[in-house]
Formats: structure tokens, C-alpha cells, sequence
């Protein structure tokens, strides 16, 4: 039958791989909710519920929870890019003259009232 402490170390060994898995798979799931945290993100919660849904689905959902945590940043929101500022006074000075071109167009068209008639 063998040395029976190699038995009992073998099963040692095995229960603490088993609760190491089991405890990695867990923290490893928590990743996206640990992103949505740093990044502030305004679905905190819902990415943390859906890890927990993500574990008793095989992890089908992990990969988009990913996504999802990465999707968003404080700076810039949902966006990809911040427009820069020389191209947001672009636009305003832009939208400033058209007012002012259709102010003046609208005086032009506007008649004097007709007397006398």
C-alpha cells in the first residue's frame, strides 16, 4: 500500500491546489469590477454582478465584462478621443458668425409694414 504519509501528503497537496483554483478563478473574475473601480466607472455595479453570473457560465461573459470595464475613462468618458480645444474655438467662432450671418439675412427679409393702404 505504500508509505501512508506520502498518502497523506499527496492529499494535502491536492486539497491546496484545488482551494488555490478555486480562490485564483475568483480573483481573477474580479478583475473587470477592480477596472471599473479605478477607472470610476457608473456601472460598478452591474460589472461585478455580471462576474459573479460570468463564473456559473463558464466564463462566457468575462471577455465582454473586459470590454466593458475598458471601455470607459474619467477624462474622456465613453468617447475614443478628446477633441482639442483649437477645434472646439473653430467651431464656436464658426457657429458665432452663421448667427450672425442669419441675424442679418432674417433683418433683410423682414418688410417695413405698408401705410396707407
Amino acid at each position: 500500500m505504500g508509505d501512508p504519509f506520502l498518502n497523506w501528503l499527496a492529499l494535502g497537496v491536492l486539497c491546496f491546489v484545488v482551494v488555490v483554483l478555486f480562490y485564483g478563478i475568483i480573483a481573477i473574475h474580479d478583475v473587470p469590477h477592480m477596472i471599473a473601480v479605478q477607472r470610476d466607472h457608473p456601472h460598478q455595479d452591474a460589472i461585478y454582478a455580471a462576474g459573479w453570473v460570468s463564473l456559473f457560465t463558464l466564463h462566457a461573459l468575462w471577455p465582454f465584462l473586459w470590454i466593458w470595464a475598458m471601455a470607459y475613462r474619467p477624462d474622456r468618458g465613453w468617447g475614443f478621443s478628446q477633441p482639442d480645444q483649437h477645434a472646439q474655438s473653430a467651431l464656436a467662432d464658426e457657429i458665432a458668425a452663421l448667427r450672425r450671418r442669419v441675424d442679418e439675412l432674417e433683418a433683410r427679409t423682414e418688410a417695413p409694414p405698408v401705410k396707407g393702404s
